[in-house]
């Protein structure tokens, strides 16, 4: 009888553009979101619209990891509660900031979130951010202000819907941070599931202290709260969340400013909207940034 030595598994191959390319589909799943959002509004409230996404999201999401993972969701950390909490209120003030002050404002402030992560990533998770996240940060700011302000005369609105959005900016930013975080014990689909379970909770909290009402006059009005859950739920924020785990957060923030310029393109055709010169310079100034960030040289991957 011989013995046999077993034959160590073979090691996957480092792709280190998977991550980034994932985020940067997520960005571009999110520019529907202010469409969807829009288009929503004649049947239901901004923040019933947002409980309905989640809600929505979580039975697909679950079904998801049963079929990827082969397995019942693992037990939720801190890490993706709190990211769940950020978000969720990064949502509510958005929309609370958007009835106070300019859409052009409060859209440029919030955006301001996705570059605030590169230095809380810096900060808290000992993320250096490299030269390409420097120059592609000051373009993405920039440009995104020049898309959102660009249109109109650039007047201030009202200060208090401003510091609202300023809030929602800092969210935006321990969002990401978080779901980092929470990448480094759950997996990519089932960190989205429970994201989403955390979020349509809060949600349902903060739509009873509105006074929206939660249901619409007609089963129409579900049409675009799916619509939202399926693309910008499921495969918007679940294609960031899973690149996450082997992106860099800084260089995440930067990918995820796609979604105001796919916003601005849909908006374009959908509802009339011609950009501006302003506005088409700064489009074109993320997606330097964008070009710029991805071609940060990636970390090696770690020994078996």
């Amino acid at each position: 009888m011989t013995n046999t030595v077993p034959q160590p598994r073979p090691v996957k191959e480092h792709r280190p553009w998977l991550g980034p390319l994932m985020v940067l589909g997520g960005g571009i799943a999110l520019g529907f979101a202010p469409i969807g959002l829009r288009l929503g509004l004649d049947d239901l409230g901004p923040q019933a619209i947002a409980f309905w996404r989640y809600l929505f999201a979580v039975p697909m999401l679950f079904v998801l990891v049963l079929v990827v993972d082969r397995r019942l969701p693992g037990k939720p950390n801190r890490a993706v509660f709190l990211a769940a909490l950020f978000f969720t209120l990064d949502m509510a003030l958005w929309h609370w900031s958007l009835t106070m002050t300019s859409v052009s404002n409060a859209t440029f402030i919030v955006n301001l979130g996705n570059v605030l992560v590169g230095l809380a990533a810096w900060a808290f998770l000992k993320e250096r951010p490299g030269m390409n996240w420097a120059v592609a940060a000051v373009l993405a700011v920039a440009g995104a202000a020049a898309l959102s302000l660009g249109g109109k005369v650039l007047t201030g609105g009202a200060l208090r819907g401003d510091l609202l959005a300023l809030a929602a900016a800092v969210f935006v930013s321990f969002y990401m941070l978080f779901s980092k975080l929470a990448r480094r014990t759950l997996g990519g689909v089932e960190a989205m599931f429970w994201l989403s379970v955390f979020e349509a909770g809060m949600a349902f909290l903060i739509v009873a202290l509105s006074g929206e009402r939660f249901m619409p006059a007609t089963l129409a009005g579900f049409a675009m709260p799916l619509a939202l859950a399926i693309i910008v739920q499921v495969a918007g924020q679940g294609l960031i969340i899973s690149g996450l785990g082997s992106t860099d957060t800084a260089i995440a923030g930067i990918l995820v400013l796609a979604q105001p310029v796919v916003a601005a393109a849909i908006s374009w055709g959908l509802f009339k909207e011609p950009l501006t010169t302003i506005q088409a310079a700064g489009a074109g100034a993320i997606l330097v940034a964008v070009w710029l960030a991805q071609r940060q040289k990636p970390k090696a991957p770690p020994a078996p």
